[in-house]
């Protein structure tokens, strides 16, 4: 996710909550403005000189803490008004100074924190900021002239007390301000950092649910391979197998009896993986069947696989060279696999199809799964067929090869080859 840039990116405005909060704020502000312009009164503490008629006095002190209302709906408008308002103030020498110097700070404030034209906000405030230090460059130099001979008569510092009081004036108001646009400029990058970082949580849970859905589909066509494992080769052995009572059963009954018996036979195997596969299923969600299911089916029962494709027809084949050696039991069971869908595709696929022939090699660092057949194939192999898709991710699973396509003699050869772990304390 790309960050935006400070002139790119909207604050959204405030909330009806935050609006409702603005507007006691305001009333708040007003009404404590209304009490030090009494005590001031009451003091007849007027610094700034002879103050303007009492409705006048009202009048200032509420133009600069009422629109505090509307700080975060309208906050250019309001940082105008205050700052203006607080100029004429203090031209017409209002006595309520204290209310008011906090409005125009709060009024510089929510414009850094929440102008949406952040180039607007930038130059309204630089601009509002330096106004107000030309005012005290007017004011130091209009009044400088009515400063009372005896005000400085108890001065004792090394600056001259005129340039003391002109410094420390700038300073006060340096700090007033930088504070002011300081604050503000943070409470609007906060806002932005928090809006970036529930966005990249937003692209987050985005992602995960992807994720889960793409492994919802990933495990959905797992499991649609497994079932084309489990059902496939023995479904077509039963195809065979009644294509040859079928053929054979008026003419020779025993054979025929003996066809059906091997579907018979067959069926029982297919339901019983099925219900393994099932069970299986169940106990990855916590069911009741994990401990009750068997091991999955593995490379010892080839040879089982071998004897459905002889009772289909075929003169089938079965060699195991070399010293067999323990496999784990995934290695083990991709080799079954690899073998029961290739048995599968002769049956289904390879027309003509007389002999199979199973080979299982034990070699050095590696076994290997050879399965041919002499028949040729009834359609061009589809190479995003679950079966060969379902081989091929098997064989790879485990770092193997897989070679799978016609021999040059005639016929169809499925290779699959798998790494054989190490022996402990054996050399590489």
């Amino acid at each position: 996710m790309n960050t935006v840039t400070d002139d790119d990116w909207r604050r959204p405005g405030p909330t009806p909550e935050q609006r409702r909060f603005d507007v006691y704020v305001g009333l708040a502000a007003t009404l404590l403005a209304l009490v030090s312009l009494t005590l001031a009164r009451s003091t007849g503490a007027f610094l700034l000189g002879p103050p303007p008629s009492g409705p006048e006095q009202v009048f200032w002190t509420v133009a600069l803490t009422l629109p505090l209302i509307w700080r975060r709906r309208f906050p250019a408008a309001v940082t105008v008004v205050v700052s203006i308002g607080f100029i004429a103030a203090q031209a017409r020498s209002a006595p309520e100074t204290q209310l008011a110097s906090w409005g125009l700070f709060a009024a510089l404030y929510s414009l850094g924190a929440w102008g949406p034209d952040r180039r607007l906000a930038r130059r309204l405030r630089i601009g509002v900021i330096a106004t107000m230090f030309i005012w005290l460059g007017a004011y130091y130099a209009l009044t400088i002239d009515s400063i009372p001979a005896d005000a400085f008569a108890r001065a004792v510092g090394p600056v001259p007390p005129v340039l003391a009081a002109m410094v420390n004036g700038v300073l006060v108001n340096g700090l007033f301000f930088g504070f002011a646009y300081f604050f503000g400029q943070t409470a609007w990058l906060a806002a932005r950092r928090q809006h970036e970082v529930q966005a990249r949580a937003e692209e987050l849970r985005r992602s995960q649910a992807e994720i889960r859905e793409h492994a919802v589909v990933g495990e959905r066509l797992r499991i649609a391979r497994e079932l084309h494992d489990v059902v496939a080769h023995h479904v077509s052995v039963m195809g065979v197998q009644a294509s040859a009572a079928r053929r054979v059963f008026d003419k020779d009954p025993v054979k025929a009896r003996a066809a059906l018996s091997a579907i018979e036979e067959t069926a029982r195997t297919a339901v019983d993986e099925l219900r393994r596969m099932l069970g299986l299923l169940r106990a990855r969600d916590g069911g009741p069947e994990r401990a009750e299911q068997p091991g999955p089916a593995g490379i010892d029962q080839v040879a089982a696989v071998v004897e459905r494709a002889r009772e289909a027809g075929l003169r089938a084949t079965m060699g195991v060279y070399g010293d067999p050696a323990p496999l784990p039991d995934s290695v083990s069971q991709a080799a079954y696999r690899v073998a029961q869908e290739a048995v599968t595709n002769a049956l289904k696929h390879a027309a003509g199809a007389t002999a199979l022939d199973v080979r299982i090699r034990y070699l050095a660092h590696e076994v290997e799964v050879d399965v041919t057949d002499d028949g040729r194939a009834t359609r061009p192999a589809n190479a995003d067929g679950l079966g060969l898709v379902g081989m091929r991710e098997r064989v790879a699973t485990h770092g193997g090869e897989l070679e799978v396509g016609p021999r040059a003699a005639g016929g169809w050869r499925v290779r699959a080859r798998f790494p054989l772990p190490l022996p402990v304390g054996r050399p590489a």
